[in-house]
């Protein structure tokens, strides 16, 4: 049964992967870029700062940088464990799959920190933000689901590793919103 599961996952790469042009290639290479979302964090602190002030605020960036660190060792920790190779690592499939950017990263995939921290950052900021304008939830959501398949589209990763990244990000923001509203209520924030 896992075998099956794996190659479905590898078809499903192949397709989705293959689905990509050259005109789009740079597009998905800045949205796929860490650093492309700095602008967007600025927005949120500076929503954030306006709605709970400064103090608020630095506790909050101090559970966001928690938030990143337990996400990221988290993946760190499935990808060791679990040893599948990335798609552009793999010989069976490196042939077949688009590597945008010519950059494959570490040796291993599963799971995607890219997906788990930009879901994590959006449900987080979602719940402990309660947008009366439903459209900016909807908006880091998106966001978070379209970096997570940039990861596809540029060839370094798999849907399951995808998937179990927007798992885990759902997990741990929702978990850290939880964590933020007790520690902000028991220290009167």
């Amino acid at each position: 049964m896992i075998n099956s599961l794996i190659e479905k996952d590898i078809e499903l790469f192949l397709f989705l992967n293959n689905l990509g042009t050259t005109q789009w290639d740079s597009f998905w290479l800045i949205l796929t870029n860490k650093f492309s979302a700095i602008p967007l964090y600025l927005v949120l602190l500076y929503v954030t700062y306006k709605k709970f002030g400064l103090k608020k605020t630095v506790v909050l960036v101090l559970f966001i940088a928690v938030l990143i660190l337990l996400s990221d060792q988290t993946s760190n920790l499935f990808k060791n464990g679990f040893k599948r190779l990335r798609p552009c690592h793999n010989n069976d499939i490196s042939n077949l799959c688009r590597l945008v950017g010519n950059r494959c990263g570490g040796l291993y995939s599963y799971f995607s920190a890219h997906a788990a921290n930009s879901m994590a950052i959006a449900v987080f900021f979602s719940l402990t933000l309660k947008f009366k304008n439903k459209l900016s939830t909807i908006f880091l959501i998106i966001w978070a689901l379209v970096v997570a398949y940039s990861r596809i589209y540029i060839g370094v990763h798999f849907p399951l590793d995808i998937l179990t990244g927007i798992f885990f990000g759902l997990l741990y923001g929702t978990l850290f919103y939880k964590l933020f509203s007790v520690f902000s209520n028991k220290f009167s924030l």
